[in-house]
């Protein structure tokens, strides 16, 4: 099993050589589903090159990133991470508004952001880079 993480949630499919996975899996993972006209969202419509679509799977990094997304990986490739594309990132910034999101407290109990709406919040973040 392969865990992939996206801005909506977490998923363990079955995948193969990075990320190609099975239709249904693609759907789960991504919200987008795929037809002959390429991965598609209601009436929007993405086409794939021939080298992303194989038989019963699809390379579901190649379409990540032809939408725009950042797409990595774990040195050992069992863990996947699927970041929102640029136009989605920079939508949410001209908000103003956090993302929501659950990590836990120093006690380590789940603490979810939406959950402490008109309340005063103190984010502190750190990276190692």
């Amino acid at each position: 099993m392969t865990r992939i993480l996206t801005p909506t949630g977490e998923h363990d499919v079955a995948a193969r050589d990075g990320l190609w996975m099975s239709p249904a899996d693609a759907a789960t993972v991504t919200g987008w589903t795929l037809k002959p006209e390429g991965m598609c969202r209601d009436d929007l419509c993405v086409p794939l090159p021939e080298s992303a679509v194989g038989t019963n799977e699809v390379d579901v990094a190649a379409f990540w990133q032809k939408l725009g997304g950042p797409v990595v990986s774990t040195d050992t490739r069992d863990v996947w991470a699927l970041g929102a594309p640029a136009d989605e990132r920079n939508a949410a910034l001209e908000g103003l508004a956090a993302p929501d999101f659950t990590l836990p407290d120093v006690d380590g109990t789940p603490r979810t952001l939406s959950s402490l709406r008109g309340k005063k919040v103190f984010l502190a973040t750190w990276a190692s880079w």
